[in-house]
């Protein structure tokens, strides 16, 4: 096969930031993505209606001339979250999801949830409401190993939620384990998981291949080769429970490679040709589509895009770059450590 005609790819898991990095990377993704769930963790975090407002605003504005792209925001959930705005925010399309971070678990979540008693009236709501609640899956308590705290998470916190709202409709972001999987795929209608790019194509051994490669290192942590198998094998698989939320996160280089380096991979430039090269691997080209393009909607309660794109698979490996400016710094872009040979089609 040398060329791939899918409906229009969506990202449901997406950091853009603000300012100068904003406008840099945002081209990066409305040129291969109609639509994204735009990650609410700036400094301040948006935690209001009016603030998820004033960002998309941000991003409009940023926008370059002739790219159709559409952002879908959401709310940082904050104990003093406030339930009526949230519901009027996702009744009026203003919002399309609200995302739970434990306080501590990742990049800007200082002002996440500590007790989870005192979001339990706002998710009350939001299931009433149909709202999604998308949540980074993930422990804190620092007595628990790095690898286990998505599986503790589940245990200790999740399945409890979903016991007491079994209504609330979750979405386990970047899912990076088989427990997590496993879970998903069991856990009924009202569970889905967005898988990330760089999770299908790197173990945790990439973070110390000669050294320490601060560039490999995200939240949640690259883990096993057994949970990474598991990753594709569901990704691959066409479960509609399964989709792509890339989990971009630009961070300037150096605060990526420094002393206490950030979290987060930046991949929107590159994903679509990575994606092609894994699906092609597993012999599941075919499940191409349902992964980057059907499935995530369908959770979402969201029509499926109307526009086609074209992969194509050339002879020559692609060149992308492996930086771009953004005004406050250099942004590295995701290796995958091997060549690729699928990129859209202009």
């Amino acid at each position: 096969m040398t060329t791939l005609t899918i409906r229009r790819p969506d990202d449901w898991h997406l950091h853009l930031r603000d300012g100068a990095v904003l406008n840099a990377v945002l081209p990066h993704t409305s040129e291969h993505f109609g639509r994204a769930i735009v990650m609410p963790n700036l400094v301040p975090p948006v935690v209001t209606t009016a603030q998820a407002n004033a960002y998309r605003e941000r991003i409009m504005a940023a926008l370059p001339a002739g790219h159709d792209f559409t952002p879908l925001m959401t709310l940082y959930l904050t104990e003093a979250t406030d339930a009526a705005d949230v519901v009027a925010g996702f009744e009026s399309g203003a919002i399309t999801a609200v995302k739970l971070y434990p306080a501590g678990a990742t990049t800007n979540s200082q002002s996440g949830v500590r007790n989870f008693e005192n979001v339990l009236p706002v998710l009350e709501r939001m299931a009433e409401a149909g709202v999604p609640l998308c949540v980074h899956g993930e422990v804190t308590d620092p007595s628990v190993d790095i690898f286990d705290r998505e599986a503790v998470f589940i245990e200790k916190v999740l399945e409890p939620l979903r016991q007491r709202i079994p209504q609330l409709r979750v979405i386990m972001e970047h899912v990076t384990t088989k427990d997590g999987v496993d879970y998903v795929s069991g856990g009924g209608d009202n569970i889905g998981a967005t898988i990330t790019t760089h999770h299908l194509i790197i173990n945790r051994n990439a973070l110390f291949m000669g050294g320490i490669r601060p560039h490999y290192y995200c939240l949640p942590i690259a883990k096993r080769e057994v949970h990474r198998l598991a990753l594709r094998k569901a990704a691959t698989s066409g479960n509609s429970r399964f989709f792509l939320g890339t989990d971009s996160a630009p961070h300037v280089d150096p605060l990526k490679e420094s002393a206490c380096g950030c979290a987060g991979v930046f991949s929107s430039t590159n994903t679509l040709g990575c994606l092609a090269h894994v699906f092609e691997e597993e012999n599941a080209l075919d499940k191409l589509e349902a992964f980057v393009s059907l499935n995530g909607p369908a959770f979402y309660r969201l029509p499926v895009s109307e526009q086609m794109v074209t992969l194509r698979r050339y002879d020559e490996p692609v060149a992308f770059p492996a930086k771009i400016e953004t005004g406050d710094g250099q942004v590295t872009l995701f290796d995958p450590m091997f060549a690729i040979h699928w990129n859209l089609e202009h």
